[in-house]
Formats: C-alpha cells, sequence, structure tokens
C-alpha cells in the first residue's frame, strides 16, 4: 500500500484513539458490556503473556460472525483436539455469544484498535500462530503486521457486498494492498469471489455459506411446534428487526388491529340480528393473527416496547412467559396483547418454530438484510424487503426455490405473509422449500477445515 497513505491513516486512527473512548462510553450507557475490559481495544492486557506461538486467532466482530465462528470452531476442535483459540470481538453482542465457545486454555479479548502501537502490542502479548477473519473484517493495521510477522492471515466465509467493494476501490491507496496481504480467502459465492479479486485478494475457494450448517436447536424447536399448537390463531414474526423498521411494521399492524375491532364489532351486531349465526362464522380466519416481534439488538427492547405502545397496542414480553406452564397460551397478558416481544438471546429457533410466517429484518430499510438460512432450516417461511445486499445470493435463491417471497415495501409484505397464513397449501409449499434449500447448501464447513488443515498441522498442545 501506498506509504504515505498508511502513515496518514496510522497518524488517524492513532488521534482517533480518545474519541473511541467516548463512544464506548457513550455506548455502555445501553449496553454496559462496552465498557467492561476497555483497554484491551488498545493493546494492553491482564491476561499472561504467551511464551510460545500457540494460539489460532479467530476474529469474529459482531453476534453473526460470531455465530459463524461457532459452526466452524466445533469441527476444528473435532479434528485437532486441543487446539487453542484466541477470540475476538467488536461488539458487545459477540462478545456476549462467545464466551459459550471458550474452553480451557482459550483466551476472549476485544480486537485491538487498528493503530500500529496496539496492534504490535497485541501479536507481541499473544503471538498468534494463525489468524482466521470471519466474513468481512479487513483493517490495513491488521493485515499488514500479521504479514511482517509471518503469520497467515485467512478470510473465512468472506462476503463481500458490491456496496463494500465500490467503499474499498474507492480507498484502493489502502485497501488493494490489504485484500492483497490476506494468505487465503474462501469466498461464500461466485460473485463473493469475483468482488474479492476485483478488491485485490487471492481467492482460494468458494464453499458456500457456513451458517447453513448450523443445527438449529431441537429443544427450542420442539418446544416451538408445541406452543403453536396451543395457539388459536397462527404467528406472524419480525425477525431481528432494526431501528426504523419496527415503526413501519407498527403502522400495518395498527392498521390491521384497527380493521380488526372494527370488524368485530360488525359481527357483533350481525350476531344479535341473526342469532343462529356467531361472530366466528363470518369472514373465516383469514386477518386474526397473533404478532411476534424479534428486535435484532438486545440493547433495544426497552425502546421497542416503548414505540409499541405509543402506537396504541398492547405488548407482551417473552421474558414474563412461564415456560412450563405453556408459553404464551397460558399466560393471560400474552393473550390480550396486541404484540409479543421477543425479549431474549439465542432463541431464534424457538421463534422461528413457533411462527407461521417471518418478515425479514433489515431488509424493509436499505441496511442489506438479516440471515434468512435458520428461519428455512425450521420451516418458517421468509418475506423480506427490496435490501439484502449483505445475503444476495442465499436470498436469490431462497425466491428461485419458494423458500422465500420478495415485496417492494412493509404494507405489501405484511399483505403477503398474512395471505401465506391463510393459505395452508401455500404454505406447506414454502416449509418443504425452505427446508430442502437449507439442505442442499451444507458442506461449507467441511470444505473450509479440509482447506485449513495445511495452516493448522502442529497448531495444537502436545
Amino acid at each position: 500500500m501506498s506509504a504515505f497513505a498508511f502513515r496518514l491513516y496510522s497518524l488517524l486512527m492513532w488521534l482517533g484513539q480518545p474519541l473511541l473512548r467516548r463512544k464506548l462510553a457513550r455506548r455502555g450507557r445501553k449496553e454496559p458490556g462496552y465498557l467492561e475490559a476497555i483497554e484491551e481495544r488498545f493493546g494492553r492486557y491482564t491476561q499472561p503473556a504467551e511464551t510460545a506461538s500457540e494460539l489460532v486467532w479467530v476474529h469474529a466482530v459482531s453476534l453473526g460472525e460470531t455465530r459463524a465462528a461457532a459452526i466452524l470452531l466445533k469441527a476444528l476442535r473435532a479434528q485437532h483436539p486441543g487446539i487453542r483459540i484466541l477470540l475476538t470481538h467488536g461488539t458487545a453482542t459477540g462478545r456476549a455469544e462467545g464466551i459459550a465457545l471458550l474452553q480451557p486454555g482459550d483466551v476472549q479479548v476485544w480486537q485491538p484498535w487498528d493503530s500500529p502501537d496496539a496492534v504490535a502490542r497485541f501479536f507481541d502479548h499473544f503471538k498468534p500462530r494463525l489468524g482466521l477473519l470471519m466474513e468481512t473484517e479487513i483493517w490495513p493495521t491488521l493485515v499488514s503486521s500479521a504479514q511482517a510477522r509471518g503469520m497467515p492471515l485467512v478470510l473465512v466465509n468472506g462476503r463481500l457486498s458490491e456496496k463494500s467493494l465500490q467503499q474499498a476501490l474507492k480507498m484502493s491507496l489502502l485497501s488493494k494492498q490489504a485484500y492483497a496481504a490476506l494468505s487465503a480467502v474462501y469466498a461464500q459465492t461466485d460473485d463473493d469471489a469475483q468482488r474479492f479479486r476485483q478488491a485485490g485478494a487471492v481467492v482460494a475457494g468458494v464453499f458456500g455459506n457456513l451458517k447453513f450448517d448450523a443445527a438449529a436447536d431441537d429443544a427450542q424447536q420442539e418446544k416451538g411446534k408445541i406452543w403453536r399448537r396451543t395457539l388459536a390463531q397462527p404467528v406472524l414474526m419480525f425477525a431481528s428487526s432494526r431501528e426504523g423498521e419496527e415503526a413501519m411494521f407498527l403502522k400495518e399492524i395498527s392498521a390491521v388491529a384497527q380493521s380488526e375491532r372494527g370488524q368485530t364489532a360488525i359481527k357483533t351486531v350481525a350476531s344479535e340480528l341473526q342469532p343462529d349465526e356467531s361472530p366466528e362464522n363470518h369472514g373465516g380466519t383469514g386477518s386474526r393473527f397473533k404478532v411476534l416481534l424479534v428486535p435484532r439488538h438486545p440493547q433495544r427492547f426497552n425502546e421497542v416496547e416503548a414505540l409499541v405502545q405509543q402506537h396504541g397496542l398492547r405488548v407482551s414480553r417473552r421474558s414474563g412467559w412461564n415456560d412450563a406452564a405453556g408459553g404464551p397460551s397460558a399466560s393471560d397478558d400474552a393473550q390480550q396483547a396486541d404484540v409479543w416481544l421477543g425479549d431474549s438471546l439465542g432463541e431464534m429457533a424457538l421463534y422461528f418454530s413457533m411462527s407461521d410466517v417471518a418478515l425479514l429484518g433489515g431488509s424493509f430499510a436499505p441496511l442489506g438484510g438479516q440471515n434468512l438460512i435458520e428461519a428455512a432450516a425450521c420451516g418458517c417461511p421468509v418475506v423480506m424487503g427490496p435490501h439484502t445486499f449483505n445475503f444476495t445470493e442465499a436470498a436469490e435463491l431462497a425466491v428461485e426455490e419458494g423458500a422465500a417471497r420478495r415485496v417492494i415495501d412493509m404494507e405489501q409484505g405484511v399483505r403477503t405473509a398474512r395471505k401465506l397464513m391463510d393459505k395452508p397449501e401455500a404454505r406447506a409449499a414454502a416449509v418443504a422449500a425452505g427446508l430442502a434449500f437449507a439442505d442442499r447448501n451444507r458442506g461449507a464447513t467441511a470444505k473450509t477445515v479440509a482447506a485449513l488443515r495445511s495452516y493448522l498441522s502442529g497448531a495444537t498442545r502436545l
């Protein structure tokens, strides 16, 4: 990379450290996890320094990458017993999720800020022998420092959107050599591979998406199915919703709720005029359903609850349900609520399994969409908006194979989801297509582990 550009970048990253501390303090007011071990961000550690190059460094910046890392680490440990992992993250949710992946001898710290001093202290302290970057994370100082130390650095489960490629090309004086310094890239799709090559990387394989190999929690799926069978109405889920999207969704749900109440009043009058007909016999089950809203980020649970209430809707939180008593069907609060709020972590398999259709968060605002693979694997049909650039190929394949439906906006999304809930045959076909879609695309983990074998030779404890 240009020596001048790199020196300027390094200076800016050094000058930016006070700004990072302020940002962490601000975020820490909502998410206390950001206040944990702040000095690790700057390469200062309380963990004992490593005396030998044993650790395999795995960087999983956030929640999604950490879940992908979990799939890979399980397979790596099976092939290389005793392997020691240095696990790093950039977000509080990623770090919290990563705790469950640790075994004796492993280490978990924050990703170092990309300044020369912090990165040097990171490498000097932990002496990793191999680095595995999950999906997207390319930082110029980290990459160039790894190359200078002769440490192989591989981008695993790599994805690169067209938007991210264009951003990289605008900063090509820095990015071109950063991508070129990677030892290898294992891309998810052919399109990702082509974009990585344009960015300057060496693509050593196109293996698919590790997330297809995730095994949805069987106990959660069974519980979700049991709960669904006890409910009298279908369930519409908004999965992994993002800021700005809930307002769009709640606007549509409020309109439906008002329409429902108006129809109920009309049916009640009609039933008084014709006593032999009950209100339930007018209009079928068409518009009646329960709403399950699951925000992507846990720090927003309270904010989303307040937003639901601002729309004049009653809310019941999953954390208040008694699982032993039967979940939402046994809760008066849940039965009377207009919206159920999924305020728990690690229960997406439960939520998908109790839902009839799921709207895909991140796709109704220009945020790139969220992963739809788990929904398909749990047999939950997906309706997604126009913005899925972070998962372009998976989204397109899901639509082609009937596992998902694409809509232009939230209004059409809710309407499409309701139609699916009203048509059992169409929904059953979408469920079958989703399960087949998820099953057909498995196998990336085995290919990745095989490709890493040469790098990992001798990387385990004796």
